[in-house]
């Protein structure tokens, strides 16, 4: 990766400058990370910069300060995030230069997707670029003005060393206030996404955009694209979804010479087994999503290529899941995966990983799950905020589990996880649901909730929470669930057609050939 700069060079403070540290009205501050819930924020303690956990604390001192937040969001399985780690926030004389300028934040985008989320869009408007590591610039209201991904950290012939950019931005910070206001107000609001007035997913408009993801993965494949990433897993998905509805062999086309590539050429032990580690996609989400893939190919082909690569990948993760003392959890993660093996589980015939699966998911929900409850992202601190990824995944695990073995309870949970839904989440002046409980109110930029449509890390949890529902009507027989998932479904049309959402739709498309399927 490599980062776009969008200011104007200047030269570095003069050393006298950085001496002075990151001060709070009590004295400078400390490197806050020692304290964290999870193992990537704690290993980041003995860096020489004065992180601060994400919260009101830190942007209500940046405001106190005057100054930008430096926010940084990496995670344990991003490649770059590492390196940037380590040849970057090392460096004694960069640390002394980001505490005298600006007030450093530091996230763990699997701790809070939710924030990740929110400035991985502000990134993508700001430069054009996706992925991880995001390093942003922020006022002290939490607004992005100034971003992009990896920075080195000293390149003066290009200016895009954070040695040379971070006395730019800040300097841009004091002395044009007015413009990097406007911008920051610019992305915020186009970061909330334009209010769509209601559309209507006409069986036309489904086709034209899933024939558009069709195209974008065949001329992947001609170009000798990396395909075995997150995008291409929901793509997939979706021209699987499409063919089990039509029949229609150009859909089946491209996913097979996708899957085939995966199990054929090495992919299959590199992105399986050794968790793909070329890439910036969580090995974890990026196995179980080509699980997923492998598990309905088998069904719709009959190829024992896929089922019994499904068997192999099931049982790996089955064993990787098993919760230890060290271990983090994240309820949405961890209940894709579990969903993940559970289907491929029962579809290949293999009832000891189902059984060892739908284990590791009692014991999930022991520690998330309360009934009536919305479920925890995590157990502790801010992590402990209930997600809409937390809700529909786990729903999905549920289901899962009760396909895989008839016991009423997961039916139950997935029922009443529906009902937390409608209860917390709902959005009150359409239908779908918003992206958490409630606001953050660690940063004024994040007191309006957004409704999440397309794809990121894991599936657009409006697109699950449509499937689920859909699973609902079959499961019980109410079409009460149909209902709300078809105006569900309806309600997003406009946001997702004809908008260029590409690939990133294709979990919000697959939802609705799903629903098509079913009428």
């Amino acid at each position: 990766m490599r980062t776009v700069g969008l200011l104007r060079l200047a030269p570095l403070l003069p050393l006298s400058l950085l001496a002075s540290a990151c001060v709070s009205e009590h004295g400078p501050l400390t490197n806050r990370m020692a304290q964290s819930a999870t193992p990537y924020l704690a290993r980041a303690a003995k860096q020489p910069v004065s992180w601060q956990p994400w919260g009101r604390d830190a942007f209500a001192l940046a405001a106190r300060l005057d100054r930008p937040v430096l926010l940084y969001i990496g995670a344990d399985d991003c490649r770059w995030c590492s390196i940037m780690d380590r040849e970057v926030y090392r460096d004694p004389i960069l640390g002394a230069m980001i505490d005298s300028l600006f007030v450093p934040v530091r996230v763990d985008r699997d701790e809070r997707p939710d924030v990740a989320q929110r400035y991985a869009t502000a990134v993508q408007l700001l430069a054009g670029l996706r992925g991880y590591p995001i390093t942003v610039f922020l006022t002290p209201d939490g607004a992005a003005f100034f971003g992009g991904t990896y920075f080195p950290l000293d390149d003066p012939v290009t200016g895009r060393g954070l040695k040379q950019l971070l006395p730019d931005v800040a300097r841009s910070y004091r002395e044009q206030r007015a413009s990097v206001l406007r911008r920051a107000e610019l992305i915020r609001q186009l970061s909330l996404g334009r209010p769509a007035a209601p559309g209507t997913a006409k069986v036309a408009r489904i086709q034209v955009e899933t024939a558009a993801v069709r195209d974008a993965v065949v001329a992947a494949v001609q170009a000798g694209a990396d395909v075995a990433t997150l995008r291409y897993i929901r793509a997939v998905d979706l021209l699987l979804a499409a063919y089990a509805r039509t029949s229609d062999s150009s859909y089946l086309s491209p996913a097979r010479t996708v899957l085939d590539y995966i199990v054929e050429s090495g992919q299959g032990e590199g992105a399986f087994m050794a968790g793909g580690n070329a890439r910036d996609d969580p090995p974890e989400i990026q196995r179980a999503g080509w699980l997923r893939d492998l598990t309905i190919a088998w069904a719709v082909t009959g190829d024992a290529r896929y089922r019994d690569a499904s068997r192999a990948v099931a049982r790996r993760l089955a064993g990787e899941m098993a919760f230890t003392v060290d271990r983090a959890v994240f309820a949405d993660r961890d209940a894709y995966v579990i969903g993940a093996v559970l289907d491929a589980a029962v579809a290949a015939g293999d009832s000891g990983t189902a059984v060892r699966s739908r284990a590791t998911l009692d014991t999930l929900l022991r520690r998330v799950y309360g009934r009536g409850r919305p479920v925890r992202h995590a157990l502790g601190g801010s992590a402990a905020r209930a997600l809409l990824d937390d809700q529909v995944q786990v729903a999905a695990a549920c289901l899962a589990a009760h396909r895989a073995t008839g016991v009423p309870r997961y039916l139950e949970i997935a029922q009443d996880l529906v009902e937390v839904l409608e209860r917390g989440f709902a959005d009150s002046t359409s239908a779908g649901y918003l992206e958490a409980v409630a606001t953050d109110p660690a940063a004024p930029a994040l007191t309006e909730r957004v409704k999440p449509v397309l794809d990121d890390l894991l599936p657009a949890g409006n697109a699950v929470a449509a499937r689920v529902l859909l699973q609902l009507a079959d499961a019980t027989g109410d079409v009460r669930y149909r209902r709300r998932a078809e105006a569900l479904i309806e309600a997003l049309a406009a946001t997702v057609t004809g908008t260029g959402s590409g690939l990133r739709a294709s979990s919000y498309l697959a939802a609705t050939q799903e629903l098509l399927r079913s009428h």
